[in-house]
């Protein structure tokens, strides 16, 4: 039975009815309309899916919508400030980070949580965050320069 909840989504505090047993993956998508957020293996092994939650990196397909009650969710689709791109998304467009771009948002949400706690990253520490995130076509080291630049340029200096 669907019940009524207050959820915090990229800043704003929204109200949506779902059933207790839908993840947070399928009200993004399905309630929201917040498609940003990729379906991938829906076993939390891909990476596709992943938000921020009080600024961690969650896998939203193993997360319980009812769970994000009181806690702050953001989607790639927080990350741009008014229609503007964040400086993360500005360099995975220059570097080709993205390619058929499927991955893409949650590689971008796993490296925001990583340049937000850490603006200066190594390149090891960068595989690190990012290993939950698989990638098919870019061999990775296209999105590991990504997420240099960005370093680079300041992201994460500002939060």
């Amino acid at each position: 039975m669907k019940a009524l909840h207050d959820l915090r989504v990229n800043g704003e505090t929204v109200q949506v009815a779902f059933e207790p047993y839908k993840t947070l993956l399928e009200v993004l998508r399905e309630d929201l309309n917040l498609t940003g957020t990729k379906h991938g293996c829906e076993l939390g092994e891909c990476g596709a899916c992943t938000v921020l939650i009080d600024g961690e990196p969650v896998m939203s397909c193993l997360y319980l919508g009812v769970e994000a009650e009181g806690r702050d969710i953001e989607t790639v689709e927080g990350l741009a400030d008014r229609g503007e791109p964040s400086l993360l998304q500005h360099a995975f467009a220059e570097t080709g980070g993205a390619q058929c771009g499927y991955c893409t948002p949650g590689f971008l949400m796993s490296a925001t949580a990583l340049l937000r706690r850490n603006p200066e990253p190594s390149r090891d520490e960068i595989k690190q965050a990012l290993s939950g995130n698989l990638c098919r076509c870019t061999g990775y080291i296209k999105i590991f320069d990504a997420v240099e630049l960005a370093a680079r340029r300041g992201e994460g200096r500002e939060h």
